[in-house]
């Protein structure tokens, strides 16, 4: 029974879009990824914009930041962030940044 819950809970967090809203957010904030790329994902600079792009491509592009592959201008500063990111961590913030809207 417990093996079961541990399997399925993170698929109930992922299913509700207002807890992958705070979570994603926070995780955003913690990370500091606003000091770069924007409060709300415009991009800065260098940086790119996030918003507007899909979740597949942001999950795509965190994992190959995690595993050390990339062909960024800050490629080894963003390494280092994705790789605080957990499994869970990383699609959750994949889906928040695939849904962020311009304010």
């Amino acid at each position: 029974m417990i093996k079961k819950i541990i399997l399925i809970l993170p698929i109930v967090l992922l299913a509700n879009d207002n807890n992958i809203t705070k979570v994603g957010e926070k995780l955003y904030i913690e990370n500091s990824c606003n000091s770069c790329h924007g409060n709300y994902g415009e991009g800065m600079g260098l940086a790119p914009k996030l918003i507007g792009q899909k979740e597949e491509f942001l999950l795509k592009r965190l994992k190959e930041l995690q595993q050390g592959t990339t062909r960024t201008p800050f490629g080894d500063e963003m390494v280092s962030f994705a790789k605080l990111l957990d499994n869970n961590e990383t699609t959750i913030m994949a889906k928040y940044l695939s849904n962020l809207k311009n304010r």
